[in-house]
């Protein structure tokens, strides 16, 4: 009897590099669901904070662009009851905001999930923009996507972008002396003081369309409560 030739063993493709991880893990949804009410503290009391002098510039040198100097913000926006209560609120939920902020990064960087959704303008730019014109009507169908499509790529990265702004501005009020190379990165306390409340816009009109898109789309605040399918 001949000897039968052996087999060839042909290699395993491998595995996809999320394979059985959640599509919203752990720590991504804790981060998520603690982020809400500090968020929402902090703009309260950094808006009672506003209202004690609600301009922008130097007493008798206000910008000539801002049209609303003079204008405090509805007190039914504000938190924090004064401008010392404000400020103790204000400063004591920044720091656990920008640790919950940090682990967040952290597990995202460590694990790779930065990659899913982290806006890439090489892998994300052309989809954003056909998916950008298909919410406008102007294309009748989606553009295809994976974990997220780019424009919610780059909506999440624009956020991350704000907040991370948005506590460097911070600590350039809170120090300005202290910390004076980092108020002069932005123009001195004043610049420091309108990019912070710009960047607080910026995410508000974020967390405005963020609620919008998860009405259109359910599922993904399911998804964010259960952890969704494992890839």
């Amino acid at each position: 009897m001949s000897a039968q030739p052996a087999r060839i063993q042909r290699p395993l493709p491998p595995k996809p590099r999320f394979a059985g991880r959640r599509a919203q893990p752990l720590i991504i949804r804790l981060s998520h669901w603690i982020n809400i009410p500090l968020i929402v503290i902090m703009a309260g009391s950094g808006l009672q904070i506003l209202a004690a002098y609600p301009s922008f510039g130097q007493r008798g040198a206000l910008y000539k662009w801002y049209p609303f100097q003079g204008d405090a913000p509805p007190s039914w926006l504000r938190f924090g009851g004064w401008l010392a209560g404000a400020r103790h609120w204000h400063f004591a939920i920044a720091w656990f905001l920008v640790l919950n902020g940090v682990i967040y990064l952290a597990y995202a960087i460590a694990t790779g999930e930065w990659r899913r959704r982290v806006f890439l303008p090489r892998r994300d730019a052309t989809n954003a923009f056909r998916m950008f014109t298909y919410y406008l009507r102007l294309r009748k169908t989606p553009p295809p996507e994976d974990f997220y499509n780019g424009l919610q790529r780059l909506a999440y990265t624009s956020a991350i972008l704000f907040a991370i702004v948005i506590v460097l501005s911070g600590l350039a009020i809170y120090k300005p002396i202290q910390l004076y190379w980092l108020a002069a990165l932005f123009g001195g306390y004043d610049g420091a003081r309108v990019v912070h409340f710009a960047c607080l816009v910026l995410l508000t009109l974020f967390a405005l369309n963020h609620i919008v898109l998860v009405a259109l789309h359910p599922r993904t605040l399911v998804a964010m409560v259960t952890g969704g399918k494992r890839g």
